[in-house]
């Protein structure tokens, strides 16, 4: 499958989930826009090795996925840049676990702004876009917490279902214009962000490594294996396929059976 020609705009992609998106896309053809926070030096690294690796265009935009106006910034600058964003990646996502009477407001509008409403903005930014051309792939990242829920989490989960709802809709509206919608709903993925959380919880429940992961990172998932950013960036690869052409509306679990439960 070839995506020369085309162009896909990832949010929340300078690493984890997000980066392996762009990379497997861009391996396939497509110039990419990477966005998301991070260091300097660490993004230009990453930006420079997908132009040097896989022959195609990769341009870094800072936009706030907080900002509606950066986000339609961005993909204004992207059509400009490179005469169209084909294919849309909503992967910009952020956590917080609380109690919901405890849980701070400014986290709750901060999660509800970054994982679901720049969601939104970034697609009716894009869409005009992809009808006048008549073709699209506009691809959300949710998770197993838009089809089930766990405690602390009341944000996130409510986002995330939230992106599942907002998938189907667009689906929908886009469906005579060959541009499908989709979620793809990883459970627990191994990223940096994961890795990074283990030392705190062997910290705080006095496990060791391999407990954290199996008795609580992996309680859930009855494979006990975590998913890989390879995995999901495959599925998102296939997607943007011809063969995907009549897949639209679906919220797909890759959660080692996780809501299977």
């Amino acid at each position: 499958m070839s995506l020369q020609s085309k162009t896909a705009l990832v949010t929340g992609s300078t690493s984890g989930i997000g980066l392996a998106i762009a990379r497997a896309l861009a391996q396939h053809g497509a110039n990419v826009v990477i966005n998301g926070f991070g260091k300097p030096d660490a993004i230009e690294t990453e930006r420079a090795g997908i132009e040097s690796e896989f022959h195609v265009r990769a341009v870094y935009s800072g936009a706030d996925m907080t900002k509606p106006d950066e986000i339609a910034a961005m993909v204004a600058e992207a059509e400009k840049e490179f005469g169209a964003v084909d294919i849309l990646v909503n992967n910009a996502g952020i956590q917080y676990v609380s109690a919901i009477e405890e849980f701070p407001v400014e986290k709750w509008d901060q999660i509800i702004a970054i994982n679901l409403s720049s969601a939104f903005h970034a697609m009716r930014a894009a869409i005009p876009g992809m009808k006048k051309k008549g073709w699209g792939r506009i691809i959300n990242t949710a998770s197993a917490h838009s089809l089930v829920a766990s405690p602390y989490k009341s944000a996130y989960v409510a986002a995330k279902h939230g992106i599942a709802g907002l998938t189907k809709t667009a689906a929908l509206e886009l469906a005579t214009h060959k541009v499908t919608v989709n979620c793809i709903s990883p459970g627990y993925v191994w990223t940096p962000l994961v890795e990074a959380q283990i030392p705190d919880t062997m910290k705080a429940r006095g496990m060791t490594k391999e407990q954290v992961i199996e008795e609580v990172l992996l309680k859930a998932q009855p494979t006990k294996e975590f998913v890989t950013v390879d995995q999901v960036a495959a599925i998102a690869v296939f997607l943007c396929s011809e063969a995907a052409a009549q897949i639209t509306g679906i919220n797909l679990p890759v959660d080692g059976g996780w809501t299977a439960q």
